[in-house]
């Protein structure tokens, strides 16, 4: 698995210097001046669960054990009384193996046509549906304070976003503490890395604050749900389904987190505004990370 960077604060953080995440490409600017820059690497990874091959992902090749487990964890195709006995990774194949005690059979699921619109490969919204079934998020408090102490550290921290661009990023929080800080270019799949982290390690969600650049649909709501995460925040928009399921599902729901604004489109109640806008910490224009769609 790659080498975690090190980070004060962070469980895991980003690496934008690592090898195989960015290469350089020449090309030519407004001015007609030869420029060269770092452009995002994109890779295949085919996941199998056992003998059984399920999707092949396109990623940036991090962190490729969290990516599979995650994937296959919130497709509902790893069970909670499924007990993972190996996970392997084979760098030349890019592949990913997982293997668990009992067998398990997903042709009938893969025959299912409907994916969602999250980037690259997406994953089965009616897997998803049913993973949903007899979820009840715990009624957490949120505290203003810490989304703006979240938004504020995340912003600044050292990213393959602001090396190259082209990327999604999603942070597990506790209250005002970033833990472990993903990124890829789907932002299910940057999820889907958190999960399989989570998996791993053993990791509750019922005290934890989920933060993203990508955009608040289904998909990434009813993810943040089947993870136990009772909070999910954005910088960026919603969609009108995932507004509803995160009312169903108990949900608090905030995006739009740009500088010192937000809205909460779900769990309002349990928002506790204990910081104001203007003693918000106010960041400097090259800081405030633009919305990766």
């Amino acid at each position: 698995m790659a080498t975690e960077p090190k980070n004060t604060s962070y469980l895991i953080a980003p690496d934008p210097q690592a090898p195989r995440l960015t290469r350089p490409v020449s090309g030519v600017d407004q001015n007609g001046e030869t420029t060269e820059i770092a452009v995002v690497e994109e890779r295949p990874l085919t996941i199998y669960l056992n003998r059984q091959e399920i999707v092949t992902a396109m990623t940036i090749g991090d962190y490729p054990e969290y990516l599979a487990l995650g994937f296959l964890k919130n497709q509902g195709m790893l069970l909670p009384d499924d007990e993972v006995t190996r996970v392997d990774y084979d760098e030349e194949l890019e592949t990913v193996v997982v293997r668990t005690a009992r067998e398990t059979s997903h042709e009938e699921k893969l025959q299912k046509k409907t994916r969602t619109s999250g980037c690259a490969v997406g994953t089965v919204f009616g897997d998803m549906m049913e993973g949903l079934e007899g979820v009840t998020l715990p009624q957490t408090e949120v505290r203003s304070s810490w989304l703006y102490t979240l938004a504020h550290q995340i912003n600044r921290t050292p990213s393959l976003y602001l090396e190259a661009g082209a990327i999604h990023g999603t942070v597990l929080c506790r209250k005002d503490q970033p833990l472990v800080y993903m990124e890829d270019v789907g932002r299910h799949n940057a999820v889907d890395k958190i999960a399989g982290w989570m998996l791993s390690t053993g990791e509750e969600g019922t005290d934890k604050i989920l933060y993203t650049t990508g955009r608040l649909t289904s998909e990434m709501v009813i993810k943040t749900a089947m993870m136990g995460i009772p909070v999910l925040v954005s910088r960026s928009g919603f969609t009108a389904w995932g507004v509803e399921i995160a009312r169903e599902v108990g949900l608090t729901l905030i995006g739009r987190m740009r500088g010192q604004r937000y809205v909460c489109l779900a769990g309002e109640d349990r928002l506790t505004r204990d910081m104001s806008a203007e003693e918000a910490p106010v960041e400097e224009k090259k800081h405030r990370r633009k919305s990766a769609g």
